[in-house]
């Protein structure tokens, strides 16, 4: 589990990757729909596409010459139940003291 969450943080670290998932929150997207907001050469971006695909946070569908993007819900919710029970844990702490 561990393995996936440093994945899973490593590919939210880097604003542009954020921004393509707040994007695909709102539905599926194009590759190029997706690049138009962020001033970078396409391969770079894509590059961006693989580290989110990687940590499962990205599924892509190839289509003819159109590759659509979507979000995949899994590695979001692994990551809350983690951080919800680190919560637990830090306030059992402050609370014992």
């Amino acid at each position: 589990m561990v393995s996936h969450l440093n994945t899973f943080f490593g590919a939210l670290s880097d604003p542009t990757r954020r921004a393509v998932l707040e994007k695909l929150v709102l539905g599926p997207a194009t590759v190029s729909n997706l690049a138009a907001p962020h001033d970078m050469a396409l391969p770079t971006f894509m590059r961006h596409l693989g580290v989110l695909e990687k940590a499962g946070l990205v599924r892509s569908i190839k289509k003819g010459r159109v590759r659509t993007c979507h979000l995949e819900a899994a590695p979001l919710l692994e990551a809350q139940g983690w951080l919800a029970w680190q919560r637990q844990i830090w306030e059992d702490r402050l609370d014992s003291d």
